[in-house]
Order: C-alpha cells, then sequence, then structure tokens
C-alpha cells in the first residue's frame, strides 16, 4: 500500500510539473489576430467601438483571438477603400464610414441621404430595417457586417460664420460622399467629395473653408484649431459599418465564432447608448475650445441645402431595390 501510494504521488508531482509551464506563463497566447482599421481617430464613435470590441473579443475568447485595431488613418485606408483592402488581405476588416461605400454598392448611401432623419430615434429605426441589406451587400463581397455606430448628426465646420446661402456659395467645402458633394454644389457652394484626413490637411492649408461632418468627427480631429464655426445643419445622422472578412470568421472554431459575434452584438448596444450624451458633451467640448456653434441653423441657409436634396434623394432611388426604397418612404416626411 505504501508503494502504491508512493507511486501516485509521483504521478501528481508529474502532472502538476507539466502544468507549470502554461501556470506560469498565464493565459494562452492569441491563436488568431484580426487586423482592423479606420480612419477616424480614437475617440470618435468609429475609433470607441472598434476599441470596444477589441476588449470584448479578447474576454469573450479568453485572449484566442485579438483585434489588433489602426486607428486615426494610421494604414493609410479611407472608407472607400476599405472593402477592397480587405478583399486584397491588407486588413482583415475595420470600421468604414458608410457613405463613401455607395460607389461599391448603392444601399450604402441610405443612412446618409439629406434631411430623411431628424433623430437618433429614426436613424435607429431605418437602419434596424435596412441592416438585412447592408448584410446581403457585404456578404456578396466576401464581408461579415459586425456591427452598426450611428453617428451624431452632421453638421458644417466652416472659418467664417454662415448667415445664409450667399456665406454658403463663397465657400470650398469637403463632402463625405457623392451625394452631398451634390447637395452642397447645388446650393452654389464649391465642393468636393474627399477622404477626412485629406480634408483636414486642406483645411490648415488653406485650400478648403469647410468641412462637412459631425461634431464627434470634428472634435476628434480638432477642427477648431482652424475652423471655428458649426453650423448644425442637421444634414443626416448617417453610420459606419464594422466589417470583417466572412473566411476569417468561419475559420475560428464554432464557441470562438459565437463569441465574437457575441462581442459584435454588445458593442452595437454599447455604440447605441453612447448617443444619449455625444452630441452635448461634443458642444461642451467644442464651446470650450472656442467653437461659436449655431442652432438652430439660419431658416434660409436650410430651405437652399434642402432645395438641393431633392435630386440626389430622387437620384438614390433609381438605382436601389424597391424594398430599399420602401425603407426609405417609411423614413417620415423630408
Amino acid at each position: 500500500m505504501p508503494q502504491r501510494a508512493g507511486w501516485t504521488r509521483r504521478r501528481l508531482i508529474g502532472v502538476l510539473l507539466g502544468l507549470l509551464p502554461a501556470l506560469v506563463a498565464g493565459p494562452a497566447a492569441a491563436q488568431v489576430r484580426w487586423v482592423m482599421a479606420t480612419e477616424y481617430p480614437a475617440s470618435t464613435v468609429s475609433g470607441v467601438g472598434l476599441t470596444t470590441f477589441a476588449r470584448r473579443v479578447s474576454e469573450r475568447t479568453q485572449g484566442a483571438v485579438e483585434v489588433a485595431n489602426a486607428l486615426d488613418n494610421a494604414l493609410k485606408i479611407s472608407s472607400g477603400e476599405m472593402i477592397r483592402a480587405a478583399q486584397d488581405g491588407r486588413i482583415s476588416g475595420g470600421d468604414a464610414f458608410a457613405g463613401p461605400l455607395e460607389a461599391t454598392d448603392p444601399i450604402f448611401g441610405l443612412a446618409s441621404l439629406p434631411f430623411v432623419v431628424q433623430s437618433v430615434e429614426a436613424a435607429r429605426d431605418l437602419n434596424a430595417r435596412a441592416r438585412p441589406l447592408y448584410a446581403r451587400a457585404l456578404a456578396a463581397r466576401g464581408l461579415t457586417l459586425l456591427y452598426m455606430t450611428i453617428w451624431p448628426p452632421t453638421g458644417l465646420w466652416t472659418a467664417r460664420p454662415l448667415a445664409g446661402p450667399d456665406d454658403l456659395r463663397a465657400m470650398a467645402i469637403r463632402a463625405y460622399d457623392p451625394t452631398s458633394a451634390e447637395v452642397m454644389r447645388a446650393a452654389g457652394a464649391k465642393a468636393e467629395f474627399m477622404p477626412f484626413s485629406e480634408a483636414v490637411a486642406k483645411v490648415r492649408s488653406r485650400d478648403l473653408d469647410g468641412i462637412l461632418t459631425s461634431g464627434d468627427g470634428g472634435a476628434g480631429r480638432r477642427l477648431w484649431d482652424d475652423l471655428r464655426y458649426f453650423t448644425a445643419i442637421n444634414y443626416a445622422i448617417p453610420i459606419s459599418l464594422a466589417v470583417v472578412r466572412t473566411d476569417a470568421v468561419e475559420a475560428l472554431p464554432p464557441a470562438q465564432r459565437e463569441a465574437v459575434l457575441a462581442a459584435a452584438a454588445e458593442t452595437e448596444q454599447s455604440q447605441f447608448a453612447l448617443l444619449a450624451t455625444r452630441t452635448a458633451d461634443n458642444y461642451a467640448r467644442m464651446r470650450a475650445n472656442g467653437v461659436a456653434i449655431a442652432e438652430p441653423a439660419p431658416p434660409a441657409l436650410l430651405a437652399s441645402l434642402r432645395a438641393g436634396a431633392a435630386g440626389p434623394i430622387r437620384a438614390w432611388a433609381r438605382k436601389v431595390p424597391e424594398e430599399a426604397v420602401a425603407i426609405l418612404d417609411g423614413a417620415g416626411p423630408r
């Protein structure tokens, strides 16, 4: 009996010694590493979303899947280039502002259509109904929709105040998609669609007088250093889409795949909750840095922009399937 007890002790010690390297090393190193990109800074809703997603994925997979984020255009991949960059394998995925993706499929322009929705609740409803269409368009390109982020309302950051349409006609404005460029031109501005980082550089070189973006995007890039006026035109309440290559998702073991998708769903909920105070927080930060905020916007300026919006909305509706037009029609008065 003592001999058997000694053998049992030796066996137990052997097992513990075998486990010692793992115990010393701590949690296992990540088996999978996804590189995710966005052209926006960490402090914007896009940056917050990717940071949140990375943390939740690590927690839910116990470190087996690592999301490495490249924020603030670190990889020089704009939103409009995001799908191609993922397809080419330069990145696993990322968070892309949806408007520029309209060049890939017109459905992605829905949330950026001018003056269609005027509240966060309306934006959430519209995008919830459009989500299957976004997911289908991405799936056709080998991508999986992880989560959506709704941005605060879009306004105009300018070097000079906008009292009315005449002031807009004297400015060169960055638009964030082809539709918004058309609307701005219809209202008389010299407008050009370009990535956010390019627009910031042109403002600093005095080649642009203004940028169409939210208080969120502008505050994230400290636009108040050059653009001291913000006009709350509520042009749109746009979205960005966080995506990853479908083959990367399907390569995961089932339990890890479920964990990643659960992390994505949690991120989408926390991103929406973020909006409850986001605009007010942005405005407080902007005012603290010397930005003059015109809210509400001058009625004549709004009337000019709305008049310029009708044509692009009709053009968009001719390019999309009936189910997409039905979602637009259900968005309420425009």
